[in-house]
């Protein structure tokens, strides 16, 4: 039989299956996209609707590159964008112009420099007008065929199953209401989805759970949903529900490229490995809104597979082309230098500077801050034990729940902790617990213990309202400049007058507790060295060698760590501060501020912003509702709410450039945690798009608040073919 009848090759048989294309993968820039004809037909019409709903690949405010033609310099006109919005696309990478709606519905053979070259005659801008032709041009037919692809109710399918308006009404109601509970579990990140989905289950999921509750609730929803719903049209698959939720953080970053518009940024990336051992980079925007208010928004969670620098550039660089986002916009970056790529970080910062000079880096101010305390904790000796017998007592007492509960029970009564240790040594079944515990409470009944206590919570206080400080999103570079002077000033002045104050205190506390004082006019003994003399004095020893060493090396770690302070940039912007009226303002040095910033000062910019600068100081130290304003944020709010940023444009971009350099990447971190809230051990099979859609939603909640059911609905609908039209 097989001389007759011959089997079908099996690559001709795999062949007929569509190899499965993810929609949030394609690529963004034109240059990078396969011909359309290229994929199964199957799949032809999602590709072109997600394309279609993101939109053209328009990266405003991008320096575009000059290029010779006729012996004049040329280049690609933004103003464009506006005169083609619906479909002219530019690549960053190639420096050429593309179609949109031509590149989706390209026919086999076709050839269109549009579509397959790019178009990079600058200098015959008519061949844009030429492109788009008649009414019954290529282009105008595509583009029509892409506004009838998202009006799904012209479609065949739909012209053959008309719907009474009783079904129309009935799916709205349905689809409304899954939504609406999609954005109440979203808000507080709860799991969608249960073990077992079934009509008896007791474990169905928040979802399903919450809508048979509001149904019982509310007869005319009950009457539509679930079981009183067709089998096939119940909008409560997981499908379903990944797609809302997809919805609502597309909204949710509409808004937020809306607040940003064409502006300035800086970009504070950082990376974290959530749950289930992935490597994710989150990538936070700093910016300036129309009201003057410094904004850090979360833009997207990236799963990076290699982290050395290139891999990093190439996902932001993939980033920015799906948002329209340019590098050349950027005008700080921001990294937590404990990162384990803190490497492959430093490579980056190397290649967004060697593109954009002016993207200047400012390492994390909170991370330099926990560096300073570790480095105090590392030098010296006496500290060190300190923290060691601290981090054996935690370890100690939180190791049985058993003892944490005894610590309850001890602060209601406000007994001592050395209780806990007490029991620890009487009850600890192995003999290192019994040791451990009985060498702890020796240690806690000493001088020393109490006097490196007092003396560390002092320390630790003042450096901790910084901490607080650095970790606020508004703040600016030049007011967390200057509170780390503040509180170099600070623990100064507590090094020449606070000995006193901590002996007071450490003897009270030493006469509560019944711990033994010990006489500050003796001589000294070294524990080491009990029969040797040491020839100074117990005040000698902790005031000298341990009260000012240690305060000592803190404020030398606070100046070699906080170094940017000495840097020309933050000199020169200083002078914009409008603190005790403008003492600080210097024309030349905001002029050389403005040489620094290269894209946003032509040569003509530069010559205004001189002659603007004097009118400014002069109206701003006239005008009483500038006398006690404080801090460049708070100026920037202010100008905006006297119209004074319209009056000195120029001078306002400087402000803004100052308010942009980030200051810490508290809010990268934040984001982490909610990554932690939203993928958890029980939901760890989370794929990234609805992981990254779900952070999006959770973290940006001011903004996802203020997302519509309707505008949901909407792109809900466009986004494929559905069973069902609004």
């Amino acid at each position: 039989m097989e001389r007759f009848l011959k089997r079908k090759s099996s690559n001709l048989a795999s062949s007929s299956i569509p190899e499965k294309v993810e929609l949030d993968d394609l690529p963004w820039d034109p240059s990078e996209r396969k011909p359309i004809s290229s994929y199964h037909p199957n799949q032809k019409d999602g590709i072109r609707r997600t394309y279609l709903l993101q939109g053209p690949c328009q990266p405003k405010g991008h320096d575009f590159p000059q290029q010779v033609f006729s012996g004049k310099l040329r280049r690609f006109n933004s103003e464009w964008f506006k005169q083609y919005e619906k479909w002219l696309e530019y690549s960053v990478k190639t420096d050429k112009a593309f179609c949109l709606v031509c590149y989706l519905f390209k026919e086999y053979g076709q050839k269109d420099a549009f579509v397959i070259q790019g178009f990079n005659g600058w200098n015959k801008s008519e061949r844009l007008d030429s492109h788009v032709g008649d009414n019954n041009s290529f282009h105008n037919k595509s583009l029509r065929k892409c506004e009838d692809l998202l009006k799904q109710d012209q479609s065949i399918h739909i012209a053959f199953e008309k719907k009474s308006e009783k079904q129309k009404k009935e799916y709205r109601i349905r689809l409304s209401t899954s939504v609406i509970l999609s954005k109440a579990l979203l808000n507080g990140a709860l799991p969608f989805r249960g073990h077992d989905k079934s009509e008896s289950s007791l474990y169905r999921g928040h979802f399903l759970e919450f809508l048979k509750l509001l149904g019982e609730i509310n007869e005319s929803i009950g009457n539509v949903i679930l079981g009183n719903a067709p089998g096939n049209n119940q909008m409560t698959s997981p499908k379903i529900q990944k797609d809302i939720c997809h919805c609502f953080a597309q909204e949710v970053l509409k808004q937020i490229f809306e607040e940003l518009g064409d502006d300035v940024f800086s970009i504070l990336v950082d990376e974290s490995r959530d749950i289930s051992k992935k490597e994710q980079m989150a990538v936070v925007l700093r910016h300036v809104d129309k009201f003057g208010v410094v904004k850090e928004r979360f833009i997207g969670l990236v799963h990076v597979m290699e982290t050395s620098a290139l891999s990093l550039k190439s996902a932001i660089d993939e980033l920015f082309a799906r948002y329209n986002l340019s590098m050349t916009r950027v005008r700080g970056q921001g990294y937590d230098g404990a990162s384990n790529m803190s490497g492959e970080f430093n490579g980056l910062k190397a290649l967004i500077l060697k593109e954009n000079s002016s993207a200047y880096y400012v390492h994390c101010f909170a991370h330099q801050l926990q560096l300073v305390v570790v480095a105090l904790a590392n030098k010296h000796d006496e500290i060190y034990k300190f923290f060691d017998e601290i981090s054996t007592l935690t370890n100690a007492v939180c190791a049985s729940c058993k003892r944490i509960d005894m610590i309850r029970e001890s602060q209601k009564e406000k007994l001592q902790e050395a209780i806990v240790l007490e029991y620890i040594e009487k009850s600890g079944i192995v003999n290192a617990s019994q040791r451990q515990a009985y060498g702890i409470q020796i240690y806690m009944k000493t001088f020393d213990f109490v006097y490196y206590l007092h003396l560390m919570k002092h320390v630790l206080g003042v450096t901790n309202i910084l901490c607080e400080a650095l970790q606020r999103k508004d703040q600016d570079i030049l007011n967390a400049v200057e509170m780390v002077k503040a509180t170099k000033k600070e623990l100064q002045k507590y090094r020449l007058e606070g000995f006193g104050s901590l002996l007071k205190d450490v003897a009270s506390f030493c006469e509560k507790y019944e711990i033994e004082m010990v006489n500050m006019e003796d001589e000294y003994i070294d524990p080491k060295y009990r029969r040797r003399k040491s020839n100074i004095t117990n005040r000698h020893y902790y005031e000298v060698n341990n009260f000012n060493t240690v305060l000592d090396m803190q404020i030398q770690e606070l100046g070699n760590r906080f170094n940017e302070v000495t840097t020309e940039l933050l000199t020169c912007m200083s002078t914009l501060s409008p603190y005790n009226n403008f003492c600080n303002f210097n024309i030349p040095k905001l002029l050389r501020l403005a040489d620094m910033y290269p894209y946003d000062f032509d040569y003509d910019g530069k010559d205004k912003l001189k002659y603007e600068l004097g009118n400014y100081i002069a109206n701003m130290k006239g005008d009483a509702r500038f006398f006690n304003v404080n801090g460049l944020s708070n100026l920037a709010k202010k100008m905006v709410e006297t119209g004074k940023h319209i009056y000195y444009p120029l001078v306002y971009r400087l402000l803004k450039l100052s308010l942009v350099l980030p200051v810490a990447t508290a809010s990268v971190n934040r984001c982490f945690s909610s990554m932690k809230h939203v993928k958890t051990e029980l939901r760890n099979r989370m794929c990234d798009v609805y992981m990254n859609d779900s952070c999006i939603c959770y973290i940006e909640k001011e903004l996802f608040a203020n997302v519509s059911v309707e505008d949901v609905m909407d792109r809900f609908k466009k986004m494929k073919t559905r069973r069902e039209q609004l």
